[in-house]
């Protein structure tokens, strides 16, 4: 895949199971490892006048206040939990979590 100069994402090839992976807990909390939780990627934000919201058609491009590498945020169920940066997996974008934000996951998960 051919790439300008300008742009974050790198191609990658699809991620490998690791032999460390963690595996589901006996007890009593078992039954909530499988309830899935929102995840965020906050690639950035902006803000707009309602005049220059309601001036947005097809084709518009809404820049935000980030810039090309930043690192990307990571949100499960609103909080911040890791950054990352953007990747391509075949034909579908991701991210690679670069940095896991400390306190945020119980040592054993890390």
């Amino acid at each position: 895949m051919s790439q300008d100069a300008g742009s974050v994402a790198q191609e990658v090839a699809p991620p490998v199971a690791k032999a460390e992976a963690v595996t589901p807990a006996s007890g009593p909390l078992s039954a909530l490892l499988d309830i899935a939780m929102p995840v965020i990627i906050e690639i950035g934000r902006t803000s707009l006048t309602v005049s220059e919201v309601l001036e947005l058609e097809v084709g518009s491009v809404v820049q935000l206040e980030c810039q090309v590498g930043e690192p990307v945020d990571v949100l499960v169920s609103d909080r911040k939990l890791a950054e990352g940066e953007i990747v391509v997996v075949e034909d579908h974008l991701g991210v690679r979590i670069t940095r896991l934000l400390s306190g945020q996951l119980p040592e054993a998960r890390r």
